[in-house]
């Protein structure tokens, strides 16, 4: 399977990847659409956290939009390992780290806060209310910043966890994106 690179100082690049049971990556038009609604002053300098990485397309398109660091969170080993060698033939092993585990437990030992998070778990997953409230309980959102969920279209994700609530929604066939940004608690 091959994808493209959407945007920045290596749009076109493309990026192979083996298929592997239960991998569906975010296609080029939803991963374009998603930098197109964050906007280009959400991803220049970030520091970013790819969740259930997969190829880690979402990561790297950040990177080559212009921000500063990705980690990616993958379980499969063998994804992990493809991540890594896509990430240095791209020159950016330099700027990002993957993590091989279970996204749950390592976010439960991350302690730095992102600007931009991306979560795409396997539709059939159903973990959202985890995933957020440990994103939210643990500070890892920074203020300013956004967490991007990647889910079925038609799955009932709320409207907030804890101190993230929901900005926007929208919808691509099955596909659906939802923002959450950190409550303001000043207003």
């Amino acid at each position: 399977m091959t994808l493209r690179i959407t945007g920045g100082e290596l749009r076109g690049r493309r990026l192979k990847s083996a298929r592997g049971g239960g991998l569906r990556p975010t296609s080029d038009r939803v991963r374009g659409a998603i930098f197109s609604i964050i906007g280009r002053d959400a991803v220049e300098g970030a520091r970013v956290l790819d969740l259930y990485a997969g190829t880690g397309a979402l990561g790297i398109e950040a990177l080559s939009r212009g921000a500063a660091w990705a980690d990616f969170v993958e379980s499969g080993g063998g994804r992990c390992r493809e991540i890594r060698e896509r990430l240095r033939e791209l020159g950016l092993d330099g700027r990002s780290r993957v993590y091989a585990g279970r996204t749950l437990k390592v976010l439960g030992t991350l302690s730095i806060a992102y600007d931009l998070v991306f979560a795409d778990p396997p539709y059939e997953l159903n973990e959202w209310e985890s995933i957020i409230c440990l994103l939210d309980a643990r500070g890892l959102v920074s203020e300013g910043g956004r967490m991007v969920a990647e889910h079925r279209s038609g799955a009932n994700l709320a409207e907030s966890y804890g101190g993230l609530r929901m900005t926007t929604s929208r919808r691509y066939g099955d596909t659906a994106i939802t923002i959450y940004i950190p409550e303001d608690i000043n207003g």
